[in-house]
């Protein structure tokens, strides 16, 4: 175990943490832009700098393991001014319209210029002026908001196993690309949306169909319903319709989606979308509960069963349900009905 101090307090924690994990564990809020505890702590943003005690400089406290005796200060008049110094520099190469993006109110950038009261660039010169990429049809990529922390990139490449997306060039044109600058639609990009889930401004977003500011919107923990892994997903709701889809930390997906989960949710508010059982009556489909559609199965079984025999039923089971479903399924099927016509729709 390791002692030291932290903006006056004494803390004590494994050998081989990092400053950011050792504030963490106390309560105290470090800022950052590409810190991701899943990813190897690479240092880009340098908005995590801190002072340390007889230090010569200001170390990242993402990417800085602490020793025996370490004495920290993440808000010292240096430290901030450091920190106003970089947003000042981020600033002068980032659009203000912070008023009409749709990242208003969950920009990392934006809180942070608030909490250190930058409000403008004190630089003038030159400014990115990237097209916008908009032909990946889940997502459009606006260079000219990056602010190159590489949160996307790490996780395309370390998490999702893509690498579809890199840094391309050096100096002051250095934006992220696809191979060949060739767009996302003719990348090897396969849509997941977890470079959009973790980026901090606004220079990766959903294509949403609906118009809405975060501060509208409540978010509800949920199962993703389209495979049988349970990936743990947070809705985004606003007056009650479904808006848009965050990964959330679940032991099976640890913060990431597929592209069905993050982009595939349109259908929960389709006007045609069925939300009671349906029976046939007099030829037609209507409505009724869910114990009379119950009934109506098992009778049906049971005559089926009766009049020309088991093996005249089949059951057709779905990747959507959850594996323990499934297997009640076929459990269902060769056990009870007594019948092996059990299929399901993966196996196509």
């Amino acid at each position: 175990m390791i002692n030291l101090k932290i903006n006056g307090f004494e803390v004590q924690v494994e050998e081989g943490t990092t400053i950011l994990q050792a504030a963490s564990k106390v309560g105290v809020k470090i800022p950052t832009f590409c810190h991701d505890p899943r990813l190897v702590p690479h240092g880009t943003c340098r908005i995590c700098v801190v002072e340390v005690e007889g230090g010569r400089n200001l170390p990242t406290a993402c990417t800085t393991p602490v020793y025996e005796g370490m004495n920290i200060q993440t808000e010292s008049k240096e430290v901030v001014q450091t920190r106003r110094e970089i947003l000042d520099l981020v600033l002068a190469n980032h659009p203000l319209d912070c008023l009409t993006c749709e990242k208003s109110g969950r920009c990392t950038l934006q809180d942070l210029c608030y909490q250190y009261d930058i409000k403008e660039t004190t630089y003038v010169g030159e400014r990115k002026d990237f097209e916008v990429d908009e032909s990946n049809p889940f997502y459009y990529n606006d260079q000219n908001k990056c602010i190159l922390c590489g949160k996307c990139v790490y996780v395309c490449s370390q998490l999702q196993g893509t690498e579809a997306i890199g840094f391309a060039e050096r100096g002051f044109p250095t934006h992220i690309a696809t191979p060949f600058n060739q767009g996302l639609e003719q990348s090897t990009c396969v849509s997941c949306g977890n470079c959009v889930s973790v980026c901090p401004v606004g220079a990766l977003m959903p294509k949403s169909k609906e118009k809405f500011r975060y501060w509208e919107t409540k978010t509800v923990r949920t199962t993703c319903s389209y495979c049988g892994v349970g990936c743990q997903m947070d809705l985004v709701v606003k007056d009650d319709k479904v808006v848009g889809v965050d990964p959330a930390m679940g032991a099976s997906n640890e913060g990431l989606l597929c592209v069905k989960g993050k982009f595939a949710y349109n259908f929960v508010n389709h006007p045609s979308r069925l939300t009671t059982p349906l029976v046939r009556k007099d030829g037609k489909l209507v409505e009724t509960s869910w114990d009379e559609a119950y009934e109506v199965i098992a009778n049906k079984i049971n005559e089926t069963k009766e009049t020309v025999g088991a093996d005249a039923i089949a059951a057709f089971s779905s990747a959507r349900a959850l594996t323990e479903d499934n297997y009640l399924m076929q459990k269902l099927m060769r056990a009870v009905v007594g019948t092996n016509n059990i299929d399901h729709c993966a196996r196509l």
